[in-house]
């Protein structure tokens, strides 16, 4: 919703391959149907990883370089706000690990 899948419907028009990077298979899911429907392009895919979980970044990171030939643009999206204070099952701060640890891992990880 909102912002990134704003970016990921323009990247779509101009005929790019786009993974979308969600948390939720069924929301995620409509965003590509959604998506597909309006662009016409057949190559938006749905990958799901938590961002705020290093575990399923590393293992996103990891789909993405043994499946892509290739990544030109990764935009980081993800964010979250006025939680209550929540600790992750690694022990980091959710917002922090979702908001700045999960991006710059992602980030990093996919460099090459």
């Amino acid at each position: 919703a909102g912002i990134g899948k704003c970016v990921a419907l323009d990247l779509a028009r101009r005929n790019a391959r786009t993974i979308l990077a969600c948390r939720s298979r069924e929301r995620g899911q409509a965003a590509v149907e959604e998506i597909r429907a309006a662009t016409g392009n057949p190559a938006v895919l749905l990958r799901l990883v938590d961002i705020g979980s290093l575990a399923s970044v590393r293992a996103f990171a990891q789909a993405v370089l043994r499946e892509e030939k290739r990544l030109d643009v990764l935009v980081n999206n993800a964010g979250l706000t006025g939680l209550p204070f929540t600790i992750t099952p690694e022990g980091l701060e959710q917002t922090f690990a979702t908001n700045y640890l999960g991006p710059f891992l992602l980030t990093n990880l996919l460099l090459g």
